[in-house]
C-alpha cells in the first residue's frame, strides 16, 4: 500500500507489524465453497425455470468444473435435484437441468388465528407433503386449551409417511399478535398475553428433534406474496401486505427484505386509530382501522352473519344491498386512512391485500385506491396500487414454514 492511501491513523509500518495473519489457505478454500454452495443453491431457487450447470457457471462467474462439482454436492444432499435432460441442441452431451428437490427436506409450520388453528410440512420446492386445518373460534380463548389441541395436530402430520422420511429443518408458529423471542407478548383478538407456546408444542415437536420458533402471522404471511416456493424472488421486491381475520395486520416488505423494527413489533395498522370517537377497539383505544375492516365486523355491518364467507359480502354489494354499500365504504376509507399514514412515512406504493380483504378486493379497491391518491403526498407520481396475490386464507402457515426452508437455501454447507 502506497503512502497516499494510508490515513494519519493507520502508518503502514505499524499496520504491517500488527495485521493478523492471514489465515490457512484451507480455511479460505472451506469459506469460499461455503459461499459458493449458496450462491448456486441461491441461483437455482431463484430460477423461474430449471437450469443446467453450464447456465449457473455462466450466471454466477464460477468456472463449469466448479459449479458442477458443487451441484453434485447439492444434488447428493437433496438440496438440488436432476430432471430429465433436455433435447439437445448441438454436438455434445444434452444439459440435466436443476431444480429444488422434492420430499427430501421439511419444515413445518404451525399457526393459530381467530378463525382456525393448522400444521403443514412443506418441503423446498413447496409442495405441502401434509397439512391439517381445523376451523373455529378462538376470539377470548384459553391457550390451555387450544395449543395441546395444535399439538395433537402436529403429531398427525409429523407421523405421515412423506413427512416421516423427509429430513426435519425446524417448526415455527404464526401467531396474531406482538411476538418477542420465545413469547407471544400480547395477541388481542385471541385473548392471550404473556404465553409461551413451547410449553404446549415441546413434546409433540422434540420426537424430531424439533425446536419451535415464534414469528408475528403477517410477517410470515408476507414471506409467500407473490411468490410460488421458498427462496424464489418476490414479484415486486416492496410492499406492503395486508393480512385480514378479525383483526388487520401488515408485514411490510422492502427489497425483498421484511422490516421487524426494532423490536420485532413493525406492521400494527390494524391499530392506527381513525376515528377517536370510534367504536372500542380490543387493544382499548377506539377507532382502529380494524374496527371497520376486520372480518367479523365488516360482516355485521353488511347485516351479514358473523361467520359468513367474505363471497357473500360480494354478492350483498353486487346486489346494491344498502347496508353491504356502506360497510364496504367504511372499510375501503378507514383501510386508506391508515394505510397513507403507511406509505407517506415509508415511500411503499404497493399494497397486497390477504386474509379475508383478498376476496373482497375487487368491491374495495375503486375507494381505497381513490382514498390512497388523496391522502399520499406523493401519488402524482408514485401511484398507489392495490393487488392481491394467492387467495389462500392460511398463508401464515406457509410463510413460517418457508422461513426455515430459506436458511437451508441461504446456507447449504450447514446441511451437507
Amino acid at each position: 500500500m502506497s503512502r497516499a492511501n494510508t490515513t494519519s491513523e493507520s502508518p503502514p509500518s505499524l499496520t504491517s507489524r500488527t495485521q493478523a495473519p492471514a489465515a490457512p489457505i484451507s480455511a479460505r478454500q472451506s469459506s469460499l465453497r461455503t459461499a459458493n454452495l449458496a450462491l448456486l443453491a441461491g441461483h437455482v431457487f431463484a430460477a423461474p425455470e430449471p437450469v443446467s450447470r453450464a447456465d449457473v457457471a455462466a450466471a454466477t462467474g464460477m468456472t463449469r468444473s466448479t459449479a458442477s462439482r458443487l451441484a453434485d454436492d447439492l444434488v447428493a444432499a437433496g438440496i438440488l435435484t436432476e430432471l430429465d435432460p433436455s433435447p439437445a441442441s448441438g454436438p455434445g452431451r444434452p444439459a440435466v437441468p436443476l431444480a429444488p428437490a422434492r420430499g427430501t427436506f421439511v419444515a413445518v409450520g404451525l399457526e393459530v388465528n381467530v378463525s382456525r388453528m393448522a400444521v403443514r410440512a412443506i418441503d423446498l420446492s413447496g409442495q405441502v407433503l401434509a397439512e391439517r386445518v381445523v376451523l373455529d373460534d378462538l376470539e377470548a380463548s384459553d391457550p390451555a386449551r387450544v395449543l395441546p389441541r395444535l399439538a395433537e395436530l402436529a403429531t398427525d402430520v409429523l407421523a405421515l409417511d412423506a413427512v416421516r422420511h423427509a429430513r426435519k429443518v425446524g417448526a415455527a408458529i404464526a401467531l396474531p399478535g406482538l411476538v418477542s423471542h420465545e413469547t407471544l407478548l400480547r395477541a388481542p383478538n385471541l385473548g392471550w398475553e404473556r404465553i409461551d407456546p413451547r410449553r404446549y408444542l415441546a413434546a409433540a415437536l422434540e420426537a424430531d428433534g424439533l425446536v419451535l420458533r415464534l414469528g408475528n402471522e403477517a410477517n410470515f404471511g408476507a414471506l409467500t406474496a407473490g411468490r410460488t416456493r421458498p427462496a424464489a424472488p418476490h414479484s415486486d421486491p416492496s410492499y406492503i401486505y395486508l393480512s385480514g381475520e378479525n383483526g388487520i395486520g401488515a408485514g411490510i416488505v422492502r427489497d425483498g427484505q421484511v422490516m421487524l423494527g426494532a423490536s420485532g413489533f413493525a406492521g400494527e395498522i390494524g391499530h392506527i386509530q381513525v376515528d377517536p370517537t370510534g367504536p372500542l377497539c380490543t387493544c382499548g383505544n377506539r377507532g382502529c382501522v380494524e374496527r371497520y375492516a376486520g372480518r367479523r365486523l365488516i360482516l355485521a355491518a353488511a347485516g351479514l352473519d358473523e361467520a359468513a364467507a367474505p363471497e357473500e359480502l360480494v354478492t350483498a354489494w353486487e346486489s346494491a344491498a344498502p347496508a353491504a354499500r356502506q360497510a364496504v365504504t367504511r372499510a375501503a376509507q378507514a383501510l386508506g386512512v391508515g394505510l397513507s399514514a403507511a406509505i407517506n412515512i415509508m415511500d411503499i406504493p404497493t399494497v397486497i391485500l390477504g386474509g379475508h380483504l383478498a376476496p373482497l378486493a375487487e368491491i374495495l379497491r375503486p375507494e381505497l385506491e381513490a382514498e390512497l391518491r388523496q391522502r399520499v403526498l406523493s401519488s402524482r407520481w408514485s401511484v398507489p396500487q392495490v393487488i392481491t396475490t394467492s387467495q389462500d386464507q392460511t398463508p401464515a402457515v406457509t410463510g413460517a414454514a418457508w422461513s426455515l426452508l430459506e436458511e437451508v437455501v441461504a446456507d447449504p454447507a450447514t446441511w451437507i
